[in-house]
């Protein structure tokens, strides 16, 4: 198997983005960027990364990962991180064993029509229903699965008696609703299952925190304000959360 590129070429690849993939089953399982002899480092990589591991059963099997390169001869470094992300936003991470989403994906990467258009153009809502509106800019990612966006919703927030107004829970990312749920019950943080314990949060239940239980609103609730602008009702209001019309 070649290891290397011969040096005389390197000018002509520049930056590029190459995969590794899976030849018992022809499946793509990384993806990556670089330049040089980029793509053949993980040959060599000693860690405990999952890519490695994935290698590792591959040559215990007689075979070697095929590399191909997707696209290569870009000039720039920004321009190669993006494409790199859009290949990974295409593939999923539950299906590579990248660690993470490529360069700038929350901002620009994988989106639904209708997100592009409540990103750039979002209109603007009067809420009329009692409403729980929470902010989660710093989890929220497009292409998030129902179950990750309903528990990042959820869990696990410092409320008071309050909280049993609201008929209502809004997502809300970047002053736009991304889902719409409507409110069935509260519990304690941790008293019902979330993937984040999934991924290492603790299970301990704490009654200073809260957690709601709800489901999906229905059609004419969650096509009112779905992918509506609703951030001035931020404006005056640092917390993650805000309370209309309750």
């Amino acid at each position: 198997m070649i290891y290397k590129f011969p040096a005389s070429i390197h000018s002509s690849l520049k930056h590029y983005v190459y995969i590794y993939i899976d030849p018992r089953d022809n499946q793509v399982f990384y993806v990556g960027k670089g330049k040089g002899d980029r793509a053949f480092a993980h040959l060599s990589d000693t860690s405990e990364h999952d890519k490695v591991v994935r290698i590792s059963e591959i040559h215990k099997a007689g075979l070697n990962p095929i590399i191909e390169l997707v696209i290569h001869g870009i000039e720039d470094d920004e321009t190669v991180r993006r494409i790199e992300a859009s290949i990974i936003d295409i593939y999923g991470l539950t299906n590579l064993t990248n660690i993470q989403r490529g360069y700038h994906s929350r901002e620009f990467g994988r989106m639904s029509i209708d997100q592009i258009l409540a990103t750039y153009a979002p209109e603007k809502v009067v809420v009329t229903d009692p409403v729980l509106a929470f902010r989660i800019n710093k989890t929220f990612h497009y292409g998030m699965t129902a179950r990750e966006l309903y528990d990042y919703t959820r869990h696990s927030w410092i409320l008071g008696d309050r909280r049993n107004s609201a008929k209502y829970a809004f997502t809300v990312y970047q002053g736009v609703v991304q889902e719409v749920y409507e409110i069935v019950a509260w519990f304690p943080q941790n008293s019902t299952p979330n993937i984040k314990h999934e991924q290492g949060e603790s299970t301990d239940i704490n009654s200073e925190r809260w957690e709601f239980v709800g489901h999906v609103a229905e059609p004419t609730i969650r096509d009112k304000y779905l992918y509506k602008n609703v951030a001035k009702y931020f404006l005056s209001n640092q917390s993650p959360y805000t309370y209309i019309n309750c």
